[in-house]
């Protein structure tokens, strides 16, 4: 797949996951508190299962494309010492993979009925910092140098 290709598949699935996170954690969140424990239900029941259909095929879109854009530089990552580009994309990678392990242990802890509100909330707003700082590393790394 040609590079600008990728790049924009990941910067689509990028949209979206990061997208989906701030909506949850700035607006979703704050405003269910306030609401009546029914609208809070239906509110789930319509909202869980469209985010579950979309966003792990954006999930797994944005890795396998950030994957593939990564092996491109797979000489500058060899030594990420050698260049402010390639310690920032250093860098974003281990925050993506940090933030990838906040997903399989939110999907873990869910599935074994052990994710409380108030953990599911510090992954969330974990995640959303972890992705703000990916996102200023993904343009630094082509304007920041020292």
């Amino acid at each position: 797949m040609t590079y600008p290709l990728l790049l924009i598949i990941h910067l689509f699935a990028a949209v979206l996951f990061v997208g989906t996170v701030a909506f949850e954690v700035l607006f979703l969140e704050p405003v269910q508190k306030r609401l009546p424990a029914e609208v809070r239900k239906a509110l789930g029941r319509q909202l869980g299962p469209r985010v579950r259909a979309v966003l792990p095929w954006a999930v797994l879109a944005l890795y396998l494309a950030g994957l593939d854009l990564a092996w491109q530089y797979r000489a500058a990552l060899a030594h990420p010492a050698s260049s402010s580009f390639a310690a920032l994309l250093a860098l974003k990678i281990v925050l993506a993979v940090s933030v990838l392990a906040h997903v399989v242990t939110a999907l873990t802890l869910s599935h074994r009925n052990r994710l409380g509100n108030a953990l599911r909330e510090r992954l969330h707003v974990s995640v959303l910092c972890h992705m703000a700082a990916i996102l200023v590393l993904a343009k630094g790394m082509f304007y920041f140098s020292w």
